[in-house]
């Protein structure tokens, strides 16, 4: 019932908004495909570097696992083969040696589990990041433009806002919504700064509570931000934004908002990135609120989301 609703309300609001009279180049000119990626430089990167004082580290994604709940139609099969087996069985040795072999086959949707989605990911009305048309680049054997494989190395100080601590809970209620007084009172409280080229994630809690105790109810709703507070938050001018959630912005979202036009806001009209389902519980459960964020996500030629497992060094 839940998944139903929530294909319900998506479908239903696709059709609400439409995109400006006429669409502007980024601010790194009409030719960018990385978008925010631009921020990153060698002096934020050294400045990075620096935030790791005690030599600790965390993934920051979580574990996938095959049959995982994941928004519809989204799946994960995962086989183990032998390939080698019928040489061992008849008794000959391919490599001169007695090899045995594990070997493995995915079929799965990168958009599963912990992922960046790409700039090519969601665009409005047939327009993408940078004007691009998704007539243009987006055939079924990959993206010609905006695909995964363009996207530097992620390194930049990642931020943590425990929006949980903030509302005194050990996890925000489904379909909560944040707004940027929200976000801008957690922040003032927790000592927290956002600068522009760094990966500003948010701990609801929601993935810790929910994933195995309730699937089916963690992947039919979060919280998460507003529309309004992705655009306060775009401001800030982030490399990336993400949240220990399938999504970022609320499903269902609050009376008078879009659903998942958070991901509009960002990754068409901002070309910022956004990272879900990110591993955050040791972060707020030990305090860490600022560390070194680095990303080098797999380089899959016309892909429009990855997998992926960042690591937070502190």
């Amino acid at each position: 019932m839940w998944i139903r609703t929530v294909v319900t309300v998506w479908l239903s609001t696709l059709s609400l908004g439409g995109v400006a009279d006429e669409c502007l180049p980024s601010e790194w000119g009409a030719a960018d495909q990385i978008g925010a990626a631009n921020r990153i430089t060698p002096d934020r990167t050294i400045a990075a570097a620096a935030l790791v004082k005690k030599g600790a580290s965390h993934p920051l994604g979580i574990v996938i696992t095959p049959g995982m709940p994941a928004y519809p139609p989204r799946t994960t099969q995962l086989q183990v083969v032998q390939p080698d087996l019928h040489f061992r069985s008849e008794g000959s040795y391919k490599y001169g040696w007695k090899v045995s072999t594990n070997d493995d086959l995915v079929q799965m949707w990168l958009g599963t589990g912990p992922q960046i989605d790409g700039l090519g990911h969601l665009g409005e009305d047939g327009e993408f990041y940078n004007c691009h048309r998704g007539e243009d680049f987006s055939p079924i054997t990959g993206l010609t433009k905006l695909d995964i494989s363009q996207i530097p190395p992620l390194v930049a100080r990642g931020v943590l806002i425990n929006l949980a601590a903030h509302f005194g809970v050990d996890h925000l209620a489904a379909a909560q919504p944040v707004s940027s007084a929200d976000i801008q009172a957690a922040m003032t409280a927790q000592g927290i700064s956002v600068g522009e080229g760094d990966v500003l994630l948010f701990h609801t809690g929601w993935t810790d509570a929910k994933l195995s105790s309730a699937p089916q109810e963690w992947v039919s709703t979060i919280p998460g931000i507003t529309n309004e507070a992705a655009r306060f938050v775009a401001s800030l001018k982030p490399l990336a934004v993400g949240a220990d959630t399938w999504g970022l912005g609320a499903v269902p979202p609050k009376s008078g908002d879009k659903v998942f036009y958070d991901h509009a806001i960002l990754l068409k009209e901002n070309g910022i990135y956004i990272l879900e389902t990110m591993n955050t519980g040791r972060l707020a459960a030990e305090g860490v609120s600022e560390f070194m964020f680095v990303l080098g996500q797999a380089r899959l030629k016309g892909a429009v989301q990855m997998v992926i497992n960042p690591v937070a060094m502190w």
